[in-house]
């Protein structure tokens, strides 16, 4: 499929079953993995990064190649380490270009037997998994918390657990406090010591079964739909107020651009209200794979932002910053970049695309933010549509569900 082209209907009214939320599958994955555990994990999600790391994990071969999926690569280097066995990690070009040293220097700290295949700093690794000794760790606070977070997942199996240290600013905070959350739920003692120390005790995981909830980074392109609608009303089933999540917040910030959330015992309802600020700033430190959705749906709705936190956008399955500039401008809206971390729209334009075609960069992120401009650009084109499947592999189905045209082209 090469490209489709969306049509929207004229008001939304549905309910949409959303996939469980990537970030705990991975986390739980890799802990139940560790606990060696016969109990079910329920409602795993369907999507490719989870797919990759259901199919290491249950089959182990020499060469674990797990294509795009950055959690993938950074939780089963670690969980390698300390897994017996030598298995080559490798992953898709763009992967190989990700940076991993960090992760691969603390590991070895700790004693893990980890090589490089190719280029140094980077993917393939070859790991050999033995006991690790090692048992404490300081760590720079600003890097990825996927580095911070594998650590972690391997404390309860490390002779003497781990103290962990993060020095500077801590961004992606919630993402730490998730892992914590996950670890727990499956009998690990884990907790800060101070507002920058971990302590994970040398205690096994406990093999029990674990229901994965709803995606809250999902849940943020039916947000858009929802902003972007004349008349609107969804209902997103699984989706918890209290949940530890980053991109819950998401409700919030939506709340600034006309949507309201209402909470249910089993579901959340979205509404479209008539309040809207005429200007958004907003840091997205913790919040990262909520920006591009906020970048389009704030233009769309001729709302100026400033929005930092973005570095990391850089570094993720495309340069996020450099693609939303480009894109944005078929749609006629100019942005602007500073500092490597912060995008800027004050409510320049240009001239649209008479027929915009949105290039998605193997993203599945890019097709999925881009998808609610069919609101305010009649035809818009959308290519490579299938990288969806990386995170949310019914995304267009749900579209159809909710009353969308699609075409193939």
């Amino acid at each position: 499929m090469k490209c489709i082209t969306l049509t929207p209907p004229e008001h939304i009214q549905a309910t949409i079953q959303l996939p469980s939320s990537k970030s705990i599958c991975n986390r739980a994955l890799i802990i139940h993995a560790l606990a060696q555990s016969p109990c079910k994990l329920e409602n795993l999600s369907d999507c490719d990064d989870t797919h990759v790391m259901t199919e290491a994990l249950a089959h182990m071969p020499e060469v674990i190649d797990i294509m795009a999926a950055g959690t993938a690569m950074r939780f089963l280097t670690a969980y390698l380490s300390v897994t017996p066995g030598t298995h080559i990690l490798t992953g898709t070009e763009r992967m190989r270009q990700r940076p991993i040293q960090i992760l691969v220097d603390a590991l070895r700290s700790l004693g893990a037997d980890i090589e490089y295949v190719e280029n140094e700093g980077y993917p393939p690794l070859k790991v050999s998994g033995r006991t690790l000794t090692g048992d404490r760790l300081t760590l720079p606070g600003n890097v990825s918390s996927q580095y911070i977070s594998a650590l972690l997942m391997i404390g309860p199996m490390l002779e003497k657990g781990l103290d962990l240290t993060l020095s500077g600013e801590i961004v992606s905070r919630p993402y730490i406090n998730l892992t914590l959350k996950v670890m727990r739920d499956f009998g690990a003692e884990v907790e800060w010591t101070s507002d920058c120390s971990l302590h994970v005790a040398s205690k096994p995981y406990q093999a029990l079964p674990y229901y994965i909830e709803s995606d809250w980074s999902a849940a943020s392109y039916w947000y858009a739909f929802a902003a972007l609608t004349p008349r609107a009303t969804l209902r997103l089933p699984d989706l918890y107020q209290d949940s530890l999540q980053g991109d819950a917040r998401v409700a919030e910030l939506f709340s600034r651009l006309g949507v309201s959330t209402t909470y249910h015992e089993k579901y959340v309802e979205l509404t479209r209200t008539s309040a809207c600020v005429e200007e958004l700033t907003n840091d997205f430190t913790n919040q990262p794979d909520l920006a591009q959705t906020f970048v389009v749906t704030c233009a769309l709705l001729g709302i100026r932002f400033r929005f930092s936190g973005l570095q990391s956008l850089k570094i993720k399955e495309t340069d996020r910053m450099a693609a939303l500039i480009k894109e944005m401008k078929k749609l006629g809206y100019l942005l602007r970049e500073e500092a490597g971390s912060v995008l800027i729209w004050d409510g320049e334009r240009c001239e649209p695309d008479a027929c915009p075609a949105i290039d998605t960069y193997e993203d599945h992120r890019m097709a999925m933010a881009f998808a609610p401009a069919c609101f305010k650009f009649k035809g818009l084109q959308i290519n490579e549509p299938q990288v969806v499947s990386k995170s949310y592999p019914d995304f267009w189905k749900d579209l159809q569900t909710a009353g969308f045209q699609i075409k193939e082209a």
